[in-house]
């Protein structure tokens, strides 16, 4: 019966999406008759998504084995939060969440339309409706999460083991797809604005919050992945340049540039077709991660087994793409151009280009570095690594650059200014940067690139700090807020690189062993079973100066899976993390571990958390100031007062100061 409601509400949710797709075009093609296709329509097709969730997760919490997906997924020993966060664990059921989300912005796209051009808002449903009906067919006719088990298993395996060991696990998925699928509103409005040629200041203003949205919950889906691969995988680090992990990158590099060349376009009107490109090439780098996730082309701790939907995937992929370009070049030259163009060389408007040159300039370096093992093994056969220390090559000097353009840019006029102007208002700001290098190289001598990073964090938050005092404001406050994060987080990356210590070593009962300047001493070894699974973890006393900690780190056997996972034990203080994992342990009690002292790790958590609430502030400042000029432009105007007969006398006293 379970299966059967699943498929039923799937379908629904296909068919409705392709009822909505059908009726909102046709709308859109009347624009000039001021039709508006029905609002309710777009409730159908999340209706239906809900349903086939609410379905599967029925089937995973009842243990109802006969159905495929609960079979080769769920387990009896499995706890209820992991049993429900199974369902995008693996390749089918994580689908089913992708439809979930993207028809629930259809829903939000058709209900709430901005106000402005009724056309543009209609052609923006129709394509995103398009999309939805297409990823909810994907599900229908290439998923099997309710196919029948004959004879249905008394148990499974349960979920992977790493995804099965921490809470992040029900919130990093669902963030990280809601990010990567705002960018599909991004790319309808693109479409939009395509069919009507009205690529004008409006469309602007009517993608910036759909951009900020999308921006901030990727920000954030992106960090807790980080924090989650420190906390779980055991190897110390947060960031591998893994193909999923860049996958997830590439669109944010775009929303981030479409965010700050949008204020040129709103400003000026200048740089329509790169703004539209931004979107689309966001909404494709989302849907190349999907097909990199999902159709077996790389190898990565984040990819699900090979399945059949790469073929369709690639062929709407290169669908949209064709159509979009199709639909640029009959456009070509119609979508509005600035009235003075881009402005002086020193000016905010130059400074945001240049700012937009370097984030594509890294968004195409990273794909080349995704893409290449893949292209040589189609080509030649030839195994290729990509690792990171080419990603770290060439971003790194292209970051350095983006900093030095933040620096600058609260300088910079809109209007232009003078090279002479501009280096007497950030003096004080340089000191301040030069300031930082010289105190570090003489008391934490370091790498020229850690050092460079650091001057330049200072002379960014220096000038922040200055212009927040002199022109203090809530959308100014937001948005230096979202730049502040982004200099915690890169003191972050740069401080637990420069700066960070590991070894291994093997520790015995009553003889401590130092390890990465860390004195260690084993207590004990405990072991036991939880869930199902056989942990073994180490009692150990860490000791460096007068500080000392008690750390538990084990190993976690999964007998379902025939898979061993690291638990890693984490210490940590405001300038640093210890961090240690267990690698082995044996009946004699002596374990070997890995001691790592992570430096200043904890401040890109808290850069992520400052950029994405300031994101989101920014958000909400900004909704707030259109409802009120919406109601400002609603609201009844007053009856002028009957005129009123003077007399010349109070006519001469009323003129007297």
């Amino acid at each position: 019966m379970t299966g059967w409601v699943g498929t039923f509400a799937l379908a629904a949710a296909f068919c409705s999406a392709l009822a909505c797709f059908a009726v909102w075009s046709s709308a859109a093609v009347r624009a000039e008759a001021t039709t508006q296709a029905p609002r309710w329509l777009c409730l159908l097709p999340v209706l239906g998504a809900a349903g086939t969730v609410g379905a599967a997760e029925q089937a995973l919490l009842s243990h109802d084995f006969s159905v495929r997906f609960v079979a080769e997924n769920g387990s009896l020993s499995t706890p209820a939060y992991y049993t429900v966060t199974s369902l995008w664990a693996a390749h089918d059921g994580s689908l089913l969440l992708w439809v979930l989300i993207l028809t629930a912005y259809l829903a939000v796209l058709g209900w709430r339309p901005p106000a402005g051009d009724r056309s543009l808002h209609a052609w923006a449903v129709t394509a995103l409706s398009a999309v939805a009906a297409f990823f909810a067919g994907l599900g229908l006719f290439t998923g099997h999460v309710f196919d029948r088990v004959q004879p249905a298993p008394t148990n499974g395996p349960g979920p992977n083991p790493l995804l099965a060991d921490h809470p992040a696990m029900g919130v990093h998925p669902p963030l990280l797809y809601a990010g990567l699928l705002g960018t599909a509103v991004l790319f309808s409005y693109a479409v939009a604005a395509l069919v009507t040629g009205r690529a004008d200041r409006r469309w602007a203003r009517v993608v910036r919050p759909w951009a900020l949205w999308t921006w901030s919950v990727l920000t954030t889906g992106i960090v807790m992945g980080a924090w989650w691969s420190y906390a779980v995988l055991g190897w110390g680090g947060y960031w591998a340049w893994d193909p999923v992990e860049n996958a997830a990158l590439l669109p944010w590099l775009l929303t981030t540039a479409l965010l700050h060349a949008g204020m040129v376009q709103r400003r000026s009107g200048a740089l329509p077709a790169w703004n539209l490109s931004l979107a689309v090439g966001a909404f494709l780098l989302a849907g190349f991660g999907v097909l990199l996730t999902r159709s077996g082309l790389s190898v990565s701790v984040h990819t699900f087994a090979a399945s059949g939907v790469g073929v369709p995937l690639l062929a709407f992929l290169a669908a949209v793409l064709a159509g979009v370009v199709a639909l640029g070049l009959m456009r070509s030259g119609g979508l509005g151009r600035a009235r003075g163009g881009v402005g002086p060389l020193l000016s905010r408007t130059s400074a945001i280009l240049a700012n937009n040159v370097l984030l594509v300039v890294l968004t195409v370096t990273v794909l080349v570095g995704t893409l290449f093992p893949v292209l040589a093994d189609a080509v030649n056969g030839t195994q290729v690594s990509v690792g990171p220390s080419y990603f770290n090559t060439v971003s790194v000097p292209v970051i350095a650059l983006l900093l030095a353009l933040m620096g600058i840019g609260p300088y910079l006029r809109w209007r232009g200014e003078s090279a002479g102007s501009v280096a007497h208002r950030a003096l004080l700001p340089i000191v301040a940067g030069a300031s930082v290098v010289v105190c570090l190289a003489v008391v934490a001598p370091t790498g020229r690139a850690a050092l460079v990073t650091f001057g330049l964090a200072g002379f960014v938050v220096a000038g922040i700090v200055r212009d927040v005092v002199r022109r203090p404001s809530g959308p100014r406050i937001a948005a230096m807020g979202v730049h502040v994060g982004f200099v915690l987080l890169l003191v972050g990356v740069a401080g637990s690189s420069a700066y960070a210590v590991a070894g291994e070593g093997t520790v015995t009962p009553g003889h401590p062993h130092r390890v990465a300047g860390v004195d260690v001493a084993v207590s004990g070894v405990t072991r036991g079973r939880t869930a199902g699974d056989t942990v073994t973890r180490a009692d150990l006393v860490l000791r460096r100066g007068d500080h000392s900690v008690r750390l538990t780190p084990g190993l976690r056997y999964s007998p379902g899976h025939d898979m061993t996972v690291a638990v890693p034990a984490v210490a940590s203080r405001p300038g640093g993390d210890l961090y240690v994992t267990l690698l082995s342990a044996d009946k004699n009690g002596s374990v070997t571990v890995r001691v790592a002292r992570n430096p200043l790790v904890g401040w890109i958590w808290a850069g992520g958390a400052v950029m994405a609430l300031s994101g989101l502030w920014s958000l909400l400042l900004l909704l707030r100031l259109r409802r009120r000029g919406t109601a400002r432009q609603h609201a009844p105007t007053r009856p002028m007062p009957p005129p009123v007969a003077v007399t010349p006398k109070v006519a001469t006293r009323a003129m007297e100061p």
